[in-house]
């Protein structure tokens, strides 16, 4: 038998990895063309950035095969395959569509065959934990909880190489950014540089666009920012709310504001909803006064969406409530007492109340945990989270519920001082007759001004 000269085929190297074996291709008596196709063992299309698809060859032909994979057409190094088959490790650290090709070569013949795979940002998914940082010793940082529950520290500082401002109380995610406001503005007594009072970045890769310092230096001591769009954020700082405008870099008063309490805005139908003392004030995009007011009968301590695009309002009078109001016309839908513990913000900067569907927890900024059912009206004490670990020894800031998985996050630290380095990230799950502590980050955060899930944000 006539033996063949063959050519070299080549496997994509960098990031990727192959099989492979030494045998020499021979000719055989089979003449039909291989038939190639790509196995995909990971079973999905989509993955973040940094992560691995896992795809095999499957050829069929009598002939043992060569294999040249390549992405975009992107040949980076050569290798020599020679199996039956051929595994091929996917991944890429920037975000974008990729395809991947995969061409066959034996003595009878060439085949190739494609698939299109796409790299979505690190954190289009997951949890983010903002952390204000030890006041005038370190800037704020973010901490981040994967979706599979991996948990990565100063993640702003790992996608820029330079830090939050100091003091960040809150964020909003929308328009595919994320913006963060900080108190304290540009300062530079962290290891590295701070980008400032205002940060802009990409929603998915936290790199950062933009940062704004000198335009808006109006204000003062900042705490929480909600955005309508690239012209409308509103900013509230101790004298009210602000409505800032990157395209004209304008920043101006919002009248009818002063009040506003230093506690998170809530964005439902194209409106931002403020609390404040005992009411909660409506802005509307491009006005520069409040476009109504909807007057209670007790003192506000957490406006927050709800499923269904209306508002669940809690208030600390005698008794507590939890309001449920129409986002449309302001009227009350309904109002339920709470029965068991009680619905306060604390010192804090994050709303006393978190709700999945009619489910809203509350822990009156304690390391006590509750649930009242809106539909039925009841009220339940669940757990406290100092049975659960040793140094619980308070809560700082609220806790929130995961939208999706209806899993309980609590933030704790043992005290003040140096104390504040002993803390944890709690994950509680409510749903079996006992509570179940799913998860426990340990020394983790600096002094953490509040959870946000990114299925939160439209």
């Amino acid at each position: 038998m006539k033996k063949l000269l063959y050519y070299t085929a080549f496997a994509l190297f960098l990031g990727f990895a192959s099989c492979s074996d030494d045998d020499d291709i021979v000719t055989t008596p089979d003449t039909a063309k291989p038939e190639t196709a790509i196995v995909n063992l990971s079973g999905i299309t989509s993955v973040a950035q940094g992560d691995t698809i896992y795809l095999k060859a499957n050829v069929t032909s009598d002939s043992k095969s060569k294999f040249v994979w390549s992405v975009n057409d992107d040949l980076k190094s050569t290798s020599e395959s020679l199996a039956t088959d051929s595994l091929f490790k996917f991944v890429k650290k920037e975000p974008g569509n990729y395809i991947v090709t995969l061409t066959c070569i034996n003595p009878n013949g060439e085949s190739s065959t494609k698939v299109n795979l796409t790299v979505y940002g690190k954190y289009r998914n997951g949890t983010f934990i903002l952390n204000e940082g030890s006041a005038f010793q370190e800037n704020s940082f973010l901490t981040f909880i994967s979706p599979n529950g991996e948990i990565t520290d100063s993640v702003y500082w790992k996608a820029n190489g330079t830090e939050l401002g100091n003091g960040a109380e809150d964020l909003f995610i929308g328009n595919g950014k994320m913006y963060i406001i900080s108190q304290n503005g540009k300062s530079n007594i962290g290891k590295y540089d701070s980008d400032g009072m205002l940060i802009i970045a990409n929603a998915e890769t936290l790199k950062k666009e933009v940062a704004y310092n000198d335009k808006i230096s109006v204000l003062s001591w900042p705490t929480h920012i909600a955005v309508l769009g690239t012209d409308n954020i509103f900013i509230r700082d101790g004298n009210g709310v602000y409505l800032f405008n990157t395209t004209t870099g304008t920043i101006k008063f919002v009248d009818g504001t002063k009040g506003a309490l230093k506690n998170r805005m809530a964005v439902v139908e194209n409106k931002v909803f403020v609390p404040a003392s005992r009411s909660i004030l409506v802005l509307e995009a491009g006005k520069t006064v409040v476009s109504h007011k909807i007057e209670l009968d007790a003192a506000v301590s957490g406006v927050i969406k709800t499923a269904d695009g209306n508002l669940y309002v809690s208030t600390t009078g005698t008794p507590n409530k939890i309001l449920k109001i129409n986002a449309k016309d302001y009227s009350v839908i309904k109002t339920n007492e709470v029965t068991e513990g009680k619905v306060g913000a604390g010192f804090g900067a994050t709303p006393g109340i978190s709700a999945k569907g009619d489910t809203i927890y509350y822990s009156n900024a304690s390391t006590k945990i509750y649930r009242h059912i809106f539909s039925t009206g009841t009220s339940e004490y669940l757990t406290d989270a100092k049975e659960h670990m040793n140094d619980a020894g308070m809560a700082y800031n609220n806790l929130a519920v995961h939208p999706v998985s209806g899993e309980v996050y609590q933030t704790t630290i043992k005290g003040y001082g140096t104390n504040f380095l002993l803390n944890n990230i709690s994950v509680f799950n409510f749903s079996k007759p006992e509570p179940v502590l799913v998860n426990n980050y340990k020394h983790h955060t600096h002094f953490p001004a509040g959870i946000f899930f990114i299925y939160d944000f439209d």
